[in-house]
């Protein structure tokens, strides 16, 4: 049977398995819509603006290790996107968009709603296609799916001009992938490994820091043999947080400038560094030419590009994550490593004198209270999704992540807004897990239009917000920055957010006294409703340790 363009491209997509589309319509992609109508296998989910259509798939993708699909039309639709494409390819997130744009005979004479959104965002996809035939599409979306899904992740996006649309695609053309110059490497070098191996044995200090490659590979279970195996410690950047359980012995958490002090102790003190899927960003190694003064370093990634980009590195091992683990797993038990026993004892000394930079108060309801009492009532059984501000750092710091993909918020773009939508995806790729989106009064308010995607959607998101009525992230970086002066970072026209809630025909609760943390969130677990919780706290409430620019991580500053 001959097809349009629209139908061929949504049976491509039910071919891939694709059954959830976030998306928002308009002129340019109705032929898109108008296909998608006689879809019985995926379901649209309309979201409320464009941009939150790719957290939400991203939050979709992170959670079910799917690729995540989102649509949206020309124009303004499409520019809508941008913010969401960018998200997703700083944290290496599969999505794949599609984007209707006006008829090729259109295209560059500044028609209504025309847009070059694949100029747009050629600097921020892994590739994008404009159609030129109706023929390409079988093909096209064959490639966008697994360029997404392999080697490093990432956003691909496909521009559909109207035309090709409604044109007629011939029948049994072909979808065989050909793209010679995109061969990503799996299997490690052997001869990288056999030398890593050798560093391993050698050395007395070993820490191994876990990014969000780890997740995104399935390699968990082998970064907690491999810990095992050595007596190394585990450091996770924010994207791996929940690659090895918050409570497992070997973990020491997140370092950074907004990182646990015993972890940047470690990684400061260490003579072998071994990082698996990371990429060494600023915000993880504070001054670069400070960072893990005593180390060699073992570099373990999908990507070239990371290796010895940010810090100079002894090893590097190019493949995937979990491919090149049980490799080096396998190597090591032949060679009967010998355990950091000495290493070992004194890392666990350090967990038993660890630090206590948030003193406690009775009087004041602190960020940390509210998540120590999150863990203890959920039992750490949840789907975390974040905003971006200190209470993300403070979520990355206090709470009990049990298992990969759990923990889901926006790393390399520091997005603002990130958490709802992606709580919506994550809540549709897991409808059994209990969501909740730790959120703040500035970011919540950027994205809050998506509370009528959830309440159509009748999903039992957890939105908890921290409310201090300023921008306190900024707050903070003024503080230390321009001399404590102020600006631009009050809150004072905030709504009343269980008056919100109450609009939106949803649950709402506040807490104000530390009396009621207890009885409110498990209210509030134990609902099957949406609901929005309005957490009052100080806007003195600062986020430690905190590394300044330029130094050090063993340079923090842990209180004023």
């Amino acid at each position: 049977m001959t097809m349009t363009g629209a139908e061929t491209l949504i049976k491509g997509l039910e071919r891939e398995g694709v059954r959830i589309i976030f998306g928002y319509p308009g002129g340019a992609i109705l032929p898109v819509y108008d296909a998608l109508r006689e879809s019985k296998q995926i379901k649209h989910v309309l979201i409320r603006q464009e941009q939150n259509g790719v957290h939400a798939a991203s939050g979709y993708a992170r959670v079910s290790g799917k690729v995540g699909v989102c649509m949206a039309t020309s124009g303004p639709g499409a520019t809508n996107l941008v913010t969401g494409i960018a998200t997703a390819y700083m944290d290496s997130i599969p999505v794949v968009i599609i984007t209707g744009q006006v008829a090729t005979k259109m295209v560059g004479t500044d028609a209504f709603q025309e847009v070059d959104i694949t100029g747009i965002t050629h600097p921020i996809t892994k590739h994008n296609y404009l159609v030129q035939e109706a023929d390409d599409i079988p093909r096209i979306i064959k490639e966008a799916f697994y360029i997404a899904s392999t080697g490093r992740p990432g956003p691909v996006l496909i521009d559909l001009p109207k035309n090709i649309a409604e044109d007629f695609c011939r029948e049994g053309v072909s979808q065989d992938i050909n793209l010679p110059g995109y061969k990503p490497t799996v299997v490690g070098h052997s001869s990288q490994i056999k030398n890593a191996c050798l560093l391993m044995d050698e050395a007395k200090q070993p820490v191994i820091h876990a990014g969000g490659g780890v997740i995104s590979s399935n390699a968990s279970e082998e970064l907690m043999k491999l810990s095992m195996l050595l007596q190394a410690p585990v450091t996770t950047t924010l994207m791996g947080l929940g690659a090895i359980p918050t409570e497992h012995e070997m973990n020491l958490g997140m370092p950074g400038i907004h990182g646990h002090a015993i972890a940047n102790r470690a990684v400061m003190e260490c003579d072998l560094l071994i990082t698996v899927g990371a990429r060494f960003d600023d915000r993880m190694t504070g001054a670069v030419d400070k960072f893990a003064p005593e180390a060699k370093i073992i570099h373990i990634d999908i990507d070239p590009a990371e290796i010895g980009k940010n810090v100079r590195v002894n090893i590097p091992i190019v493949g995937n994550v979990k491919t090149v683990l049980k490799e080096i797993i396998q190597d090591l038990k032949d060679n009967k490593p010998v355990g950091k026993t000495t290493w070992y004892n004194q890392v666990q000394q350090w967990k038993n004198q660890a630090l206590n930079y948030y003193p406690n108060s009775e009087d004041n309801i602190t960020t940390r209270m509210v998540l120590q009492r999150l863990n203890e009532i959920s039992r750490g059984k949840l789907v975390v999704t974040t905003d971006v501000g200190q209470h993300q750092m403070f979520a990355a710091q206090f709470l009990n992540l049990n298992k990969p993909k759990s923990f889901i918020s926006s790393g390399g773009l520091g997005t603002m807004g990130y958490g709802l939508p992606a709580a919506i995806g994550a809540q549709i790729a897991n409808t059994q897990s209990k969501v909740v989106c730790i959120t703040g009064d500035g970011s919540f308010q950027m994205t809050m239009n998506e509370l009528a995607t959830a309440k159509e959607q009748k999903l039992p998101i957890k939105i908890l917000i921290f409310n201090n009525n300023c921008l306190a992230l900024v707050r903070q970086l003024q503080h230390f920055y321009c001399d404590k002066r102020k600006m631009a970072i009050e809150m004072t026209g905030n709504p009343d957010f269980v008056k919100l809630a109450e609009a939106y025909g949803i649950d709402g609760y506040r807490i104000n006294h530390a009396s009621e943390i207890d009885l409110v969130l498990e209210k509030a677990l134990n609902s099957e409703k949406l609901c929005i919780i309005d957490c009052i706290i100080k806007e003195e409430e600062f986020v430690y340790p905190t590394v300044l620019a330029g130094k050090g991580l063993d340079e923090m500053i842990v209180g004023i």
